[in-house]
């Protein structure tokens, strides 16, 4: 793992050196752990690390005195230029510090925009006179879109996890039940089978509450003819799962049944479009032809998908307008929705791989429509 991580931050420089970049720097958070391995808090005290174009120079670290131990016996035993601050000490100290030590002056820093704050923007820019900022996402997104050997094996295992939980809670869902207590046994469910966490807090939809993509589990409790939209997912080794299923609490009415055929139709369209060198944009047009020969297209309100990893979003996107080769290890949802006002939704999603001929499916449970809580 060690040398994977080395690896990274090698073709980074590589990347980097090509774009005219002198560093990429990063905070807590997806990036930090891709390329070091390293857990660290985002909190009010400022922790930024740079990794050089020039692999002759030092990546450096500026981070309180306290988390030095952390850093320094970190999986990935980097030669870090460090510039440690303690609490009560003006964080500028260190930053100005870096900036003169390294000879920062003038540079092009490549940040994540998605990720920095203005508190750490606005360190360096104080410190680093002529600084010139670059968009850093577009360097380390050609990196972690495409996953290796590794990453795609803890997925499938977070897979496995999260179905097996999904198994082993629809028995006991009922009608009367609210959806935070469907919810809450999903959730059990997860983490008894040792996730690591939840990927994010599970959606449960029923009824009205089913016609907003993204609404939370709430107080509504179940009822028979409803349909039912679970979306979920857990993090294990770092890596996430996200997989949405649609059930019956009862038997549904003969138009949501339709809709549900419709959807599933438009999943199987999107997955069978899957292959190398197909972009975000057939993904989401393939998916969408389905919804609108349906005569249903008003209802499909989101994008098709997007990638999946470290992060539960991440790029590639299955949208118009994303035209991003895919590549065999790149790791992405396909989850195709109808939302009719008045009367529910219906998603089903599944978690798809690129392969050298295609696309593999890692989620593998039924998308037939189930009927429980009878």
């Amino acid at each position: 793992m060690t040398l994977q991580k080395l690896s990274r931050l090698s073709r980074l420089s590589e990347l980097q050196r090509a774009a005219g970049t002198d560093y990429v720097t990063v905070v807590p958070g997806p990036n930090l752990i891709y390329f070091t391995g390293l857990h660290m808090h985002l909190s009010e005290r400022p922790i930024v690390a740079l990794f050089p174009a020039d692999e002759a120079k030092q990546p450096i670290l500026i981070a309180p005195f306290f988390e030095m131990g952390k850093a320094m016996g970190g999986p990935v035993k980097l030669d870090w230029k460090v510039h440690s601050y303690k609490d009560g000490v003006p964080y500028q100290a260190a930053f100005d510090e870096a900036a003169r030590d390294n000879k920062l002056d003038g540079c092009t820093i490549g940040v994540e925009p998605t990720q920095m704050r203005v508190l750490e923007w606005n360190l360096l820019s104080r410190s680093v006179r002529m600084l010139r900022q670059a968009d850093g996402s577009n360097l380390i997104q050609q990196l972690r879109m495409t996953k290796d050997a590794d990453e795609i094996a803890k997925m499938r295992r977070a897979i496995v996890l999260t179905e097996q939980a999904f198994d082993a809670t629809l028995p006991q869902i009922k009608a009367g039940m609210t959806e935070r207590e469907v919810a809450a046994i999903l959730t059990h469910e997860m983490m008894q089978r040792g996730a690591d966490g939840a990927a994010f807090g599970p959606l449960i939809q029923t009824g009205l509450s089913a016609t907003n993509p993204h609404g939370g589990a709430g107080s509504r409790m179940l009822q028979n003819g409803d349909l039912m939209v679970m979306d979920f997912g857990l993090t294990l080794d770092e890596y996430s799962s996200d997989i949405t299923r649609t059930v019956a609490i009862g038997q549904p009415s003969d138009e949501m049944r339709h809709v549900y055929e419709v959807v599933k139709l438009a999943n199987a369209a999107g997955r069978a479009a899957v292959k190398p060198g197909a972009t975000g944009q057939d993904i989401d047009r393939a998916t969408r032809e389905v919804i609108e020969e349906s005569g249903l297209g008003e209802y499909f309100t989101h994008r098709t998908g997007h990638g999946l990893g470290l992060e539960g979003h991440e790029p590639p996107y299955m949208v118009e307008g994303d035209t991003t080769p895919l590549q065999p290890g790149m790791t992405f949802t396909i989850e195709p929705g109808l939302y009719i006002p008045g009367k529910g939704g219906v998603r089903i999603e599944d978690n798809l791989v690129v392969t050298e001929t295609g696309g593999e499916s890692l989620t593998t449970y039924t998308r037939d429509l189930m009927v429980i809580g009878e």
